[in-house]
């Protein structure tokens, strides 16, 4: 049986989110509710077959989403960065790879990638 606060947050977040991104943590502000998340640390699928290193995480980035009983809330969400470690190049998830896959509905995918370009 899932446990039921994380069954409660997969229903109150954008389908899928919960997906790629792991909840650390929620405040409840004169502002509203923030809910702060942090991408997992997957290996993009474009790089399964190169050695990646992860470097940590990008600032975070603040998103309006829908009202939860009457308080505004803000999606702080922090994405995951990689090293190629035969280039030294450093990679991001291409969200338009990932929003085409079976594990994210076009919604959710279209919202990430108006979001992180």
């Amino acid at each position: 049986m899932q446990d039921p606060y994380l069954q409660l947050a997969t229903l109150l977040l954008p389908k899928g989110l919960l997906d790629f991104f792991e909840l650390k943590q929620v405040l409840q502000r004169e502002s509203g509710l923030e809910i702060h998340l942090e991408e997992k640390n997957f290996v993009p699928h474009e790089y399964q077959d190169q050695k990646l290193e992860s470097k940590g995480l990008l600032p975070a980035v603040s998103i309006q989403d829908f009202p939860i009983r009457g308080q505004k809330v803000a999606l702080c969400i922090r994405r995951r960065r990689w090293t190629v470690l035969s280039t030294g190049e450093i990679v991001t998830r291409d969200w338009d790879l990932v929003h085409k896959g079976a594990r994210m509905t076009t919604e959710f995918g279209l919202f990430l990638k108006g979001i992180f370009g």
